[in-house]
């Protein structure tokens, strides 16, 4: 809890504790601090002269925005995602889509915003996919939000809804967020039931939000130990080569002038190089960025456990085959985007490659047909509470 207080939000901040508790909960830890701009920086909400300008019910309404910010933990996800993305990262369209969300809180609580404001639904809309308030709140995290964005021309209705990036990416050692994740859990489950009993403000429909964080094992990770179990090299049989042991017991027996046991066969290392087969569907359903995040992880992992790597291409065929061998500078070929999607091809390659497991990228948008004998890993840019159909289902969205 902090001591810092800014003599520009105290009027809304101490109106926040009979409109909204759950809200005026939340903001006992948060450091507030006038500033020369409004804005949050990992638990620092900055008001500027433009807060002071507003009247005090909109006062009200920004000051909950960045308390919003603060409890999702906003800014340590953004720097979180834009170390995990990379250069391709838009640090930006993270920004809207969490300004989105967190104004659609606001309003659903009752509050007022400066407008116009940017609502996770009128997003939605023009991108295509038409939601309710509600439902945008209730179904659609920052993550998702973010990636469903991209080329969907919804970042200009941000811009004509006066969106500006207000969220600073949060400084500091990265090792200390997951303790901060689990505080932040438990101020929110607090603030929220404090809320929930009230009947008031965010208490009301806190329950709704779906961009909470819940503690999860980021996919790069689980990817890695799928496929370091799936390529280990058991020692195979050797007729030929006594085993040691056997070796032992003879010699044991002779000089005993005991019976010799009988022959034990011994075992040998595989030289041959474990195949991990990925097949990337070319439908379209997976933006670049993400695409090339996926590639660079699964290269990294072939060079590390030094397997050999197929790549497979598809739609309704393979269009694109290409080996990779350990050590290789692989670059993803163009893909040929559009057209029908069909799994058969390629878990049949896979098959025939003697691959050790099988990883495909896809929306899973197609009739997964059935489940082959070789292990299979469903890599899915949106998994949203999906199943896989066999193997193991893999949610890039986190």
């Amino acid at each position: 809890m902090t001591a810092r207080h800014s003599a520009r939000a105290r009027a809304a901040l101490e109106a926040l504790v009979e409109e909204d508790p759950a809200i005026a909960a939340l903001s006992l830890w948060c450091a507030h601090r006038d500033g020369a701009e409004t804005g949050t920086r990992g638990t620092t909400i900055t008001y500027g002269p433009d807060f002071e300008a507003l009247p005090p019910h909109e006062q009200r309404g920004l000051a909950a925005h960045h308390v919003l910010h603060v409890a999702l933990r906003h800014s340590a996800r953004l720097a979180e995602t834009g170390t995990r993305l990379g250069p391709g990262f838009d640090a930006d369209r993270w920004n809207l889509a969490a300004d989105a969300l967190v104004n659609e809180a606001v309003g659903l609580a009752g509050h007022a915003l400066p407008r116009p404001a940017v609502t996770a639904s009128a997003l939605l809309a023009e991108a295509r996919q038409d939601t309710t308030p509600e439902a945008a709140l209730a179904e659609w995290d920052v993550d998702r939000l973010y990636h469903a964005l991209a080329g969907s021309g919804a970042e200009g209705e941000g811009a004509r809804r006066g969106f500006a990036p207000d969220l600073a990416p949060e400084e500091g050692d990265p090792g200390t967020r997951q303790e901060d994740a689990a505080r932040w859990r438990q101020h929110l489950a607090r603030a929220l039931d404090a809320g929930r009993r009230t009947g008031r403000g965010l208490g009301r429909i806190g329950h709704r939000i779906a961009d909470i964080p819940e503690p999860r094992t980021p996919w790069e990770l689980i990817l890695r130990s799928l496929l370091a179990r799936a390529v280990i090299q058991h020692p195979g049989p050797a007729p030929l080569r006594p085993a040691r042991r056997w070796l032992a017991s003879t010699a044991q027996a002779a000089r005993a002038g005991t019976p010799e046991p009988g022959f034990e066969p011994g075992t040998h290392s595989r030289t041959t190089l474990p195949r991990i087969a990925v097949a990337v569907d070319a439908s379209g359903s997976v933006d670049e960025a993400r695409l090339a995040l996926f590639w660079a992880e699964i290269t990294g992992i072939a060079r590390r456990l030094r397997a050999e790597l197929h790549l497979m291409v598809f739609d309704d065929a393979i269009r694109h085959q290409a080996r990779i061998d350990p050590g290789a500078a692989p670059v993803l070929p163009p893909m040929p985007r559009g057209g029908g999607t069909d799994f058969a091809p390629p878990i049949a390659e896979a098959g025939a490659l003697g691959a050790a497991t099988l990883v495909i990228l896809t929306d899973l948008e197609a009739d997964p047909g059935p489940a082959p004998r070789l292990p299979v890993i469903w890599a899915v840019p949106d998994a949203h509470g999906r199943a896989a159909p066999y193997g193991r289902l893999l949610d890039l969205s986190g």
